[in-house]
């Protein structure tokens, strides 16, 4: 086996098609399209903050409903702010479940993640939104030793904090875990920073026609080839 205690995942894009979920999403976005806009532009700005800046250790949700009403307007008061983080909740938060109720897995990813259970490897979840509601309609409620979304920690990926705080909830050290991902610029450079090993989630195309990626880390497109992977 590869020398790990754990593997961990992403989840939006990784365990599912997030095709399948934006095409459904479309109707939403082009309704709240200014919402969305501004949730994007206050996320840029959260994952750019780092040690010293006053906002890295300020409440991430208040925060971010702080920026996201900046945007809106300039001079938003307090009131505004609050008026703008339920909206956050139950426009962002909670709008998408009517949709994604009808998402499907991957091919082969509950028989996998039960595949590595018997082996005896923990299984983690990090994800940047909140993914239990999320795993329960996917069907992958109760399998997991550790679940966390990294708003808690007050950081979202790449920042390193979020990646430890899973280590330290699985009990694993980080080089005994390999974090399987989508994203090489959030999922691998955040795992990387923290010592984990990497796999990365790609579509078919891009495995066949062997787009470059660091040789570093793990490339895989059919849930079957990350299992023997790391069951040598």
């Amino acid at each position: 086996m590869l020398e790990i205690d754990a593997v961990a995942f992403d989840l939006d894009g990784t365990l599912y098609p997030n095709y399948r979920f934006y095409v459904r999403l479309i109707p939403f976005a082009v309704q709240e399209y200014r919402l969305l806009h501004a949730f994007g532009k206050a996320r840029s700005i959260l994952r750019s903050v780092r040690v010293g800046d006053p906002l890295y250790e300020q409440e991430f949700y208040e925060t971010q409903a702080f920026l996201m009403a900046r945007i809106f307007n300039r001079n938003a008061d307090q009131s505004e702010t609050a008026a703008m983080r339920k909206e956050i909740e139950r426009l962002i938060y909670r709008g998408w479940e009517p949709v994604f109720k009808n998402v499907r897995l991957f091919p082969h990813v509950p028989e996998v993640l039960s595949a590595l259970k018997r082996k005896g490897l923990k299984l983690g979840l990090l994800s940047d939104f909140p993914p239990e509601q999320k795993l329960k309609f996917l069907g992958l409620s109760g399998i997991w030793d550790a679940v966390l979304c990294s708003e808690e920690t007050g950081r979202l990926k790449p920042d390193p904090k979020s990646f430890m705080a899973l280590s330290e909830k699985l009990g694993v050290h980080p080089a005994r875990i390999l974090y399987v991902g989508n994203s090489k610029r959030y999922d691998v450079a955040g795992a990387t920073r923290t010592g984990m090993k990497t796999a990365l989630k790609v579509p078919f195309l891009l495995k066949c026609f062997n787009k470059p990626f660091d040789e570093k880390n793990f490339v895989f497109y059919d849930y079957r080839y990350l299992f023997d992977y790391v069951i040598k």
